[in-house]
């Protein structure tokens, strides 16, 4: 199993680590070289049940993650508990098929789920984010005493475990980390060389990317939180931690949204003087940076609470925006716009290298479901479009059904738009993402060599 650790705290460092090269440069969450008092181990001990709290309801269901960082378990703990709770749960989500093909290997038959959470966890520390085995086995060994329901298993935690540190973990294949029928899809839509690529990018914990107003410099900021800037603009860095404390922040001069995430509006092309309309804008990156253009731009989203970061984020960067709480399809204002982004309600299978939890609790009758949404959606979009406008249709997956076969259905629906053809260096898009008709099939295993990005559909379509 590859040793690909998340990146250091404030280092620079890229790179996909291989199966074979599991004694690699790996990152410490926390300090383990001196002896620590009996109550800072309790507290290590109270952070990897937090862990497996966060892992078990990452795959019980969609949010589950999000919604168990609300729980005692979790609140309870010191920040530097939280994140390290967090960070083994990720890299616990991100490499779950290969601890399991590896724990299959030494387990003759499947112990309780509790113990196997016990497992997942000690491994992910280990193997992941290279936490030294002596700590991680005695952490999980007293897990398990503490339970009686799981006393009975400590001894098989132990042996497991020291086994596993004696011998190695052996072999591993990155595909086992994607869902069967999630795999067969993608081998079948883009290849296994495609495949092979997307498997690779959904082991790695992503960069950070910023979006700036259009009076920061990328250059000066990508020096400041030692990133590189990237085209179009985006400027990357693989520096951890509390974004709030960064170069920048304070003054409003930048927010957080992945490089593929920006190339919608990039494409749709807000101009000075122009209306525009964010169709379901929640969180709210595309609407700032319309809003960044000197366009007059609606946000309009059903959930308020959603919404709430939007906020925030006008305040902070002293943009301004009309906000609608409204379903689109509901929305009865007369009004058209000059140019109309619909980010469209979807899988999200295309995020997972900062959600990897969507490849497990994404299920096929949803993508069925989803695209009936977006279909709505699309038709209420192009009614919202003035003479002349633009209509910028994009996803956050990799689902053909979310993206071309909708814009393919929507073409034939409706012969006043036709295909305005991207050109990726303009917008800073990936060139191999554009497609034989125009429009851009960003995919994370994209850019790999400068850390990858979220997958995306874009398409741009002209009203004549």
């Amino acid at each position: 199993m590859s040793g690909g650790a998340p990146k250091g705290k404030d280092s620079g460092a890229r790179g996909r680590r291989l199966a074979d090269k599991a004694r690699g440069p790996r990152r410490e969450p926390k300090p383990q070289a001196e002896r620590v008092p009996d109550e800072a181990a309790d507290i290590g001990v109270e952070a990897r049940i937090a862990a497996g709290v966060l892992l078990n309801a990452a795959l019980i269901r969609r949010g589950g993650l999000d919604e168990a960082l609300a729980l005692p378990a979790v609140t309870a703990l010191p920040g530097p508990d939280r994140a390290f709770a967090r960070a083994v749960a990720m890299a616990a989500l991100r490499r779950l098929g290969e601890i399991d093909q590896i724990l299959d290997r030494k387990l003759q038959k499947r112990p309780p789920e509790t113990i196997r959470t016990l497992l997942r966890i000690a491994l992910a520390q280990t193997l992941v984010l290279g936490t030294p085995a002596f700590a991680a086995v005695s952490t999980a060994v007293k897990l398990a005493e503490r339970d009686p329901k799981t006393r009975p298993y400590k001894a098989l935690v132990n042996a497991v475990l020291r086994g596993i540190e004696r011998e190695g973990p052996g072999l591993t294949t990155a595909e086992s980390n994607l869902p069967d029928w999630i795999a067969a899809r993608w081998k079948q839509t883009y290849g296994d060389a495609a495949l092979a690529g997307l498997a690779l990018a959904a082991r790695e914990e992503p960069a950070t990317d910023l979006s700036l107003k259009p009076d920061a410099d990328p250059a000066t900021l990508a020096e400041a939180v030692e990133g590189e800037v990237l085209p179009g603009g985006t400027v990357r860095t693989f520096k951890r931690g509390d974004v709030a404390g960064w170069p920048g922040f304070e003054d409003g001069s930048w927010w957080v949204q992945d490089a593929a995430a920006a190339v919608p509006v990039r494409l749709l092309a807000p101009k000075a003087g122009e209306t525009a309309l964010d169709m379901c804008a929640a969180p709210g990156g595309k609407t700032l940076q319309i809003a960044a253009s000197a366009a007059s731009v609606v946000a309009l989203d059903r959930s308020d609470a959603r919404l709430k970061r939007l906020r925030q984020n006008l305040a902070r960067t002293g943009l301004e925006a009309e906000i609608a709480v409204m379903p689109a399809e509901d929305w009865l204002d007369s009004r058209t716009f000059d140019a109309v982004l619909l980010d469209a309600p979807c899988t999200a299978t295309g995020t997972f290298r900062r959600n990897p939890e969507v490849l497990r609790a994404t299920k096929p009758a949803e993508v069925a479901k989803l695209a009936d949404v977006q279909h709505r959606l699309l038709d209420a979009a192009a009614l919202r479009v003035a003479p002349g406008g633009r209509l910028v249709y994009c996803v956050c997956s990799l689902e053909r059904e979310e993206g071309e076969t909708q814009i393919i259905a929507f073409l034939r629906r409706n012969p006043a738009f036709r295909t305005a053809p991207a050109l990726p260096a303009e917008i800073g898009a990936p060139d191999e993402a554009l497609t034989p008709e125009g429009w851009l099939r960003i995919l994370p295993s994209m850019w790999a060599e400068k850390g990858g990005v979220d997958g995306f559909f874009a398409a741009r379509l002209e009203r004549i």
